[in-house]
């Protein structure tokens, strides 16, 4: 998978950017602050419909703009695909695929698959249980598209439930009662589904990542990786029989795939508060890379990968063994210094003040 062409019309800082990328290895060069990772967050954009930094639509639109394009050219095998996003302050964002609009997002992703490796990954060893769930929802989307659906689905019907939860005030009327079953129905089919992929997708990630933990320790560390769910032996249906008062109570959702955490231990102990800040570094390093090769076996071709200033917070030994690790594929880097030796570049764009030269 190639993204051959991209362009850009304000976008961030950027007016109007047009850029042809290297099959190999692009570095993007510049000082901090002048727009190398809106490049990396574009592509990424059209990998998910969505920020890597978590940002709104209107955050992604220059200032003083109604709306924001990011445009691609995607070659994947023998197909060529131009993709099209229209990000609009308010409202609708417009998407197209070969110039024909598409109201669905789940039949605009897909056609780009990015893996992106950033300084902020550490979030995935040391962050909350939300910030490991987006990691294997983002790979179940990345694998089969499809699975946007069954995300937001279940994003929908929580806000369902726990609308109806807040207005009830505490109070199990009938009427409440009887809408809870109806919205418990739903959150049984599409929880039990999402939790079920997400399981059978630990049981890859796991010893992909930690061989990967093993190499980047030089064979110090064994990673250990566990769903963690308080109603998955139960099943959901009775768990929400049981939390009803409680929900009632507190006027939310308190049990669901919403609050399954993925536990992470390093050699026995609790990686997010027993890792030294290296050990979290390679272990983050190592999710991202077992991540990719998944998603490389389920579809049949590397997603680009993307590297946002990863080299400054790694030291040169996990550098170089982050560069050994790589596969051979479209490979773009941002960076504010030199990067490590190893890295071959085949192409260098220079990024000042939102203005791109080759």
């Amino acid at each position: 998978m190639l993204v051959q062409r991209l362009w850009l019309n304000d976008f961030r800082n950027y007016t109007s950017v047009e850029l042809s990328l290297s099959d190999g290895v692009t570095a993007v060069v510049g000082d901090n602050g002048q727009g190398k990772t809106n490049l990396v967050e574009a592509i990424a954009w059209l990998a998910r419909g969505s920020s890597f930094r978590g940002a709104t639509a209107d955050s992604m639109v220059r200032g003083g703009c109604d709306g924001a394009v990011i445009r691609a050219e995607v070659v994947d095998g023998q197909r060529t695909t131009l993709l099209e996003a229209e990000l609009v302050a308010s409202g609708r964002n417009r998407l197209q695929v070969n110039r024909n609009r598409v109201q669905r997002q789940s039949d605009f992703i897909g056609h780009v698959r990015a893996t992106v490796f950033g300084p902020d990954d550490l979030v995935l060893v040391k962050g909350g249980p939300a910030e490991r769930r987006r990691f294997l929802d983002d790979l179940l989307v990345d694998m089969q598209p499809s699975n946007h659906r069954l995300r937001s689905d279940l994003e929908r019907i929580l806000r369902q439930r726990n609308g109806l939860l807040r207005q009830a005030g505490g109070r199990a009327t009938p009427e409440v009662l009887s809408t809870l079953d109806v919205w418990d129905a739903k959150l049984c089919e599409v929880g039990e589904e999402l939790a079920a992929r997400r399981v059978a997708l630990l049981a890859e990630l796991e010893p992909a990542a930690g061989d990967l933990v093993n190499l980047l320790s030089d064979g110090r560390s064994a990673l250990n990786m566990a769903y963690e769910s308080a109603w998955l032996e139960v099943g959901l249906a009775e768990s929400l029989v049981g939390s009803r008062s409680d929900d009632l109570r507190r006027g939310t959702t308190t049990v669901g795939p919403h609050r399954d955490e993925v536990g992470l231990s390093v050699d026995g102990m609790p990686a997010r508060s027993h890792a030294s800040q290296g050990e979290q570094r390679s272990l983050a390093v190592a999710l991202r890379l077992a991540g990719h090769g998944v998603v490389t076996s389920h579809t049949g071709s590397d997603p680009v990968i993307m590297l946002d200033d990863v080299f400054s917070e790694l030291d040169p030994r996990r550098a170089t063994s982050l560069i050994s690790l790589l596969p051979d594929t479209q490979t773009v880097v941002t960076t504010a210094g030199d990067l490590p030796e190893g890295v071959v570049v085949d192409q260098r764009v220079h990024v000042h003040d939102g203005v791109v030269s080759t």
